[in-house]
């Protein structure tokens, strides 16, 4: 029996697509350039930033003093700072809602759609990737790109730091002294694997992840400084972003996350330059890895300034056909 080309009604509300949808993974190292701060709680006007406890399971390390190897205790747990993965996605978010535009419009303007106020249009760059809510109307999607990871790999603490009250605050209470306080911060060098995950998705629609992504680098942090890098390191060559692009209908390859329990940045990067290029059960070392069924592409991986390279192309498409293409009426 022959099966029926139209396409059947959605019960899953996302409406049918006439290219090919993906699944897209984004995995990345992030450092951080200088000090950073994110804002999580106040103690004795102390500004707090957030850190997590992982329990350690992990074998000790061997580490060796004058040629003998001794094997160091075990910690029961590491605390470790952290980039939530729900404060990059707001900084993403608003990355889309404060996009200019060609006529001078912001895109969330443009479509009329914010946080928490949402246009719940499947056509919107920005809902149909983070998803939309609509209680008043009864509409509701769910978003199709998810965030992980923001462990440090390196075992270092906040440190605190003194800083005085802003000078505009200062000026309206002449004749009262500043009363200083203290924040927390990260410091600077930590690294962050990250991973952003989309579901069903066309290349289209994936071009606004891009987009957000490689602009919210330069804006993750509260307040000021702001700010981290792909670190670099080797994979097929030297000093390249610490970056995987994935694109696939079948999940070949082996995915590089790391373990939260992981404290030298040397075996994390090996770590992580080992899943990179394991696929589908074998080792393929090249900056462009694919894999196909007949005439169709069911897994294709990009590594390293390829990656890059990749990202910035669906970023600058998305610039293209978004950005400096606004529809009349809008």
């Amino acid at each position: 029996m022959a099966r029926s080309t139209t396409p059947a009604p959605a019960k899953t509300g996302l409406l049918p697509s006439k290219t090919q949808r993906y699944h897209f993974d984004i995995y990345a190292i992030l450092e951080g350039t200088q000090e950073l701060y994110f804002g999580e709680d106040v103690a004795v006007n102390v500004n707090l930033v957030e850190t997590v406890k992982v329990p350690r399971t992990l074998p000790p390390r061997q580490e060796t003093r004058e040629g003998n190897a001794q094997q160091m205790p075990p910690a029961t747990t590491l605390e470790k700072c952290y980039i939530s993965p729900t404060k990059r996605r707001g900084v993403e978010r608003r990355i889309l809602i404060w996009a200019p535009t060609v006529n001078g419009v912001l895109l969330g303007d443009q479509y009329e759609c914010g946080i928490p106020q949402t246009c719940a249009k499947q056509d919107c760059p920005i809902c149909c990737a983070f998803g939309a809510l609509q209680p008043e109307q009864d509409i509701s999607f769910v978003g199709r790109l998810t965030h992980g990871g923001g462990v440090a790999i390196q075992p270092l603490l906040p440190e605190v730091k003194q800083r005085a009250r802003h000078p505009s605050v200062m000026s309206r209470q002449e004749g009262v002294d500043p009363m200083p306080y203290k924040r927390e911060y990260n410091e600077p060098a930590l690294l962050y694997p990250v991973y952003n995950h989309c579901l069903s998705m066309t290349e289209p629609e994936f071009t606004s992840v891009a987009y957000a992504f490689l602009n919210a680098l330069s804006r993750l942090g509260a307040g000021n400084p702001k700010g981290v890098r792909l670190a670099e390191g080797q994979l097929l060559a030297e000093e390249e972003p610490l970056l995987v692009l994935d694109r696939y209908l079948a999940p070949l390859g082996k995915r590089p996350v790391l373990s939260p329990q992981e404290t030298d940045p040397n075996t994390a990067l090996q770590h992580f330059r080992e899943a990179t290029f394991f696929v589908f059960g074998k080792r393929e070392e090249q900056e462009i890895i694919e894999h196909r069924i007949g005439e169709h592409p069911v897994f294709t991986r990009w590594v390293g300034n390829r990656a890059m390279q990749e990202l910035q192309r669906y970023s600058l498409e998305f610039t293209e056909h978004v950005l400096l293409h606004v529809e009349e009426g809008r």
